[in-house]
């Protein structure tokens, strides 16, 4: 296996921004929900928090350009180890139940990482239910 473009936690990093902008809105809860993930979740540990702007804005550039979406989820698929996939999509959901409401293109690039990084629907399922409790309000 070759050598990845990125690191594993910039592929984390640019499946949350993917998430937060694919419709074309990136709130304000959406990204301070990326930077506690970012400060808190395990699987950042050895991540250098000042790298996250930097890497959210480089992951903004490639979506902006031809052929993006491609692009990131190629960088991710190439970056994310196999058995960590399922972490990987995780963060996913939990950036895009922030907003409650999950509109169709979230769900429709959910869908696309879900089949990228090959995470079952069992798994998925799971997964999505567990970020939509985390995320409800009492």
């Amino acid at each position: 296996m070759s050598e990845s473009t990125i690191t594993a936690h910039t592929a984390l990093v640019y499946l949350m921004v993917l998430v937060s902008a694919s419709d074309s809105e990136m709130t304000d809860s959406e990204l301070k929900r990326i930077g506690e993930i970012v400060s808190t979740l395990p699987a950042f540990s050895g991540y250098d928090a000042e790298k996250l702007v930097t890497d959210a804005e480089t992951c903004a550039e490639i979506l902006d350009a031809d052929g993006g979406l491609e692009a990131v989820m190629g960088l991710v698929k190439e970056a994310i180890p196999e058995n960590r996939c399922d972490t990987a999509y995780a963060v996913a959901c939990d950036v895009a139940v922030v907003d409650v409401h999950l509109s169709q293109e979230e769900l429709r690039v959910l869908e696309m990482i879900r089949h990228t990084l090959l995470v079952d629907r069992l798994t998925a399922a799971a997964i999505e239910r567990g970020a939509a409790a985390r995320a409800r309000v009492l």
